[in-house]
């Protein structure tokens, strides 16, 4: 036996190969090995219910797949996991690139699991519209709260959809749920009209601004700020905290010309440092009061019905516009009907109006 790990320990010298390089080689192989082994469901339903993290991550990875196998794979954990969801805070945080989204949901993560709490961070990165890419960077932005074992932190790639919110985001927040996370986040990237999108999916929406960004009259305009539960401005410290009390003012003003929402609550201005980690508890201290509020006069769970029969209305449109245009004659005949307008030889209606036709008869 002796010879033979000698004469191998020759061979290795002699290729200039150490024993340890080996070993590790051989324990890269079988790290792979277990990478691209494919559990069953049920394993795979069983460790998310344990909180097994590795379980969902690839479970995840599956309802963002494109993959017809995958995706089967994804609703059969989905329906297993439904029983074990719903028991969480889910929070919805936006604001402007730059208004220190990243920073904030780390002091406000970091808080929470000094609490005890369980958080999943579902940060929805821009994908490119050239490339389709995204560069997932929430991680490195979030270098202390990704080390803590109460929290994971999951960046998924806007995708196509309108305002950047990821279309499975939704069904990623029921297998956080049934894994034993108690407060979903979900940031936003603050652009377009991805803050409708979110406010369709969590039960309190905290807006973040800056004071001096040349951005407070956008905050007047209707839509957001009917959405925002809170609007908190961040980085109120130094030199910058007198225009961010000036803003408080500005946005309170705002937010009195509405009347009070159907929840019964109303919101109101906050300041904070995100960084210097200032106003943080009287945030998380208002969202308790609001789901206090909202948990005893019924509107919460009446918000989460109203949630979830726009998303049976969301999935169904996104089914048919997938059916439509997977369909490889509707396909053909698209390219046709492109070729006949650029040739004005039909119009974009009259063009639409015999595809749809032409798919009623398939």
């Amino acid at each position: 036996m002796n010879k033979r790990k000698s004469h191998k320990s020759a061979l290795h010298e002699r290729a200039g190969i150490s024993d340890s390089e080996i070993t590790n080689s051989r324990a890269i192989d079988k790290i792979k090995q277990k990478r691209h082994a494919q559990p069953s469901t049920e394993t795979l339903l069983s460790d998310i219910l344990k909180g097994d993290i590795t379980a969902l991550s690839r479970a995840i990875t599956f309802i963002e797949s494109k993959n017809p196998q995958h995706l089967n794979k994804a609703h059969d954990i989905i329906k297993g996991c439904l029983p074990h969801a719903n028991n969480s805070t889910r929070i919805g945080i936006t604001g402007v690139p730059g208004v220190g989204k990243s920073t904030f949901i780390e002091a406000l993560g970091k808080q929470l699991s000094k609490q005890g709490k369980k958080i999943a961070v579902l940060a929805i990165d821009p994908s490119s519209s050239i490339t389709k890419g995204s560069i997932l960077g929430d991680k490195t932005r979030m270098e202390d709260l990704v080390k803590d074992t109460n929290v994971f932190i999951r960046p998924s790639p806007s995708g196509e959809t309108l305002g950047g919110v990821a279309r499975k985001t939704r069904e990623t927040i029921i297998l956080c749920e049934a894994a034993g996370f108690d407060t979903i986040i979900i940031e936003t990237v603050g652009v377009g009209q991805s803050e409708t999108a979110v406010n369709d999916m969590v039960d309190f929406f905290l807006l973040l601004k800056l004071a001096g960004a040349g951005d407070e009259l956008q905050g007047i305009k209707r839509g957001i700020i009917e959405m925002a539960d809170i609007i908190a401005i961040n980085k109120a410290d130094g030199d910058n905290l007198k225009p961010a009390k000036l803003a408080k003012v500005e946005f309170n003003r705002a937010l009195h010309l509405y009347p009070k929402k159907s929840s019964g609550w109303q919101p109101n201005v906050l300041l904070c440092s995100a960084l210097k980690n200032d106003g943080i508890d009287t945030i998380w201290k208002t969202i308790e009061d609001y789901l206090v509020l909202t948990k005893g006069n019924g509107y919460f769970s009446k918000r989460r019905q109203e949630q979830n029969k726009f998303w049976l209305i969301q999935t169904i449109k996104e089914q048919l516009h997938i059916d439509f245009f997977e369909n490889s004659t509707i396909k053909q005949a698209l390219t046709e009907q492109l070729k006949l307008i650029e040739e004005n030889q039909t119009t974009p209606f009259a063009a639409a109006d015999y595809l749809l036709k032409k798919k009623r008869k398939l």
